[in-house]
């Protein structure tokens, strides 16, 4: 079963709380502490945007916007 970009994102959030928790965590093979929180939020950025990006290919949209100047 491979792991969807929707469940990255559930995982970094899952990461994020614990370690705003207090808790220490094993992600990915290593352990995480609150000195990891900006890694851990930039990783959810990220595949915050992949997902958006997966989203909006399966919608039709393409992946920029277009300008219209007057």
């Amino acid at each position: 079963m491979a792991i969807t970009a929707q469940d990255m994102v559930d995982r970094y959030l899952e990461a994020e709380l614990a370690i705003l928790q207090g808790k220490e965590i094993l992600f990915n093979g290593r352990k995480l502490i609150m000195d990891d929180l900006e890694e851990i939020r930039a990783g959810r950025l990220e595949w915050e945007r992949r997902l958006r990006a997966q989203q909006a290919a399966v919608a039709g949209q393409p992946p920029y916007a277009l300008a219209t100047f007057r």
